[in-house]
């Protein structure tokens, strides 16, 4: 099963579990193929939008866990 870490680029999210966009977007992460997505890391992504890494990475494993 896919997992993210903090240090997981948000393209590759992205590529191995598109079912997670929502809970980017939800978050304000609304440019997921831009630029920045292939090259920056959830933890700075979540930095720049004001959300806390570690909750948000529990979430996203959690989904796709749970949509596995």
């Amino acid at each position: 099963m896919y997992q993210v870490t903090k240090d997981t680029i948000v393209y590759d999210v992205m590529l191995n579990a598109p079912e997670t966009q929502p809970l980017f977007q939800r978050i304000g992460m609304h440019c997921l193929g831009c630029a920045y997505a292939t090259g920056e890391s959830i933890e700075a992504a979540c930095l720049v939008h004001g959300v806390e890494v570690e909750p948000f990475v529990a979430e996203v494993n959690a989904f796709i866990a749970a949509n596995a």
